[in-house]
């Protein structure tokens, strides 16, 4: 049964992961210059690296559908730089997972596959799609919903360590990103970590750099480009999010439902 998810950031490689090992095949579709943050957690670091690989299961960038075939013949995840999905879809899958985590739907149609699963704010379960996973953390983590849509977005990040959205980097001004700290770095309050255009970007916290935009990447003023951990835990850096794996769980669940008597 081949799965394609939209999206290839640290969530939607949460997800491709907990399918993989539940015997699935996957191909995941991104922008040809990804955005992810958490980069060594992401399935879309295969199309800066040619391949990458998170706790065990390794992706591969792919450019045509016949590659993507190659891939999960070897058993890889397959990523493709196609952010409409216009080349994955001619490979008519058994079930699309919109993964972008927009908030909001970019295209994705309740027909585009037998089974369409919507991740998040933005997708209504009956309408753009047949079933929603919840994302907001809180009890409700990972629920599969039938009808209606998720919870709104809350525009506030993930408590870590008593933080939200002051463990977060937000580009001062418009420009070409540049790193100067590395993923896994300690780094102290103040402390510059990357410029834009030659403008200093400085942690706003002391702690682990968890996530950094890669270098290159056109930002905007605000435009979220890294991730200070303050607890300092190595592992943050190298593993899934308990956050991941919980709307992996759900789309594993979402998948039985309609499959479960059938695989």
């Amino acid at each position: 049964m081949l799965v394609l998810i939209r999206g290839a950031g640290d969530l939607a490689t949460g997800i491709a992961w907990r399918l993989w090992q539940a015997h699935f095949d996957i191909v995941m579709t991104d922008l040809p210059r990804p955005t992810a943050i958490r980069r060594t957690v992401a399935f879309s670091t295969a199309l800066e690296k040619i391949e990458t690989t998170v706790e065990g299961v390794t992706a591969v960038a792919c450019a045509t559908p016949n590659q993507v075939l190659e891939a999960i013949g070897r058993r890889r995840v397959a990523v493709l730089p196609d952010p409409s999905c216009k080349l994955a879809l001619q490979l008519r899958p058994d079930v699309l997972v919109d993964a972008i985590l927009a908030k909001r739907n970019l295209g994705t149609r309740i027909d585009d596959a037998p089974l369409v699963i919507g991740v998040g704010p933005g997708f209504c379960a009956g309408q753009d799609c047949h079933y929603v996973i919840e994302t907001q953390r809180g009890h409700d983590l990972g629920r599969v919903i039938e009808a209606g849509p998720a919870a709104p977005n809350s525009g506030i990040p993930g408590n870590i360590g008593g933080y939200t959205s002051e463990r977060i980097l937000r580009a001062p001004a418009a420009g070409v990103f540049r790193p100067l700290a590395a993923i896994g770095d300690l780094v102290q309050a103040g402390q510059t970590v990357a410029e834009v255009d030659g403008i200093a970007l400085t942690a706003p916290i002391a702690g682990m750099v968890r996530g950094m935009l890669a270098e290159g990447v056109e930002v905007t003023p605000g435009f979220k480009c890294g991730d200070v951990d303050p607890r300092g835990e190595a592992a943050s850096c190298t593993t899934i999010s308990d956050k991941a794996r919980a709307i992996g769980g759900g789309v594993l669940e979402a998948i039985l439902r309609r499959y479960g008597g059938k695989l």
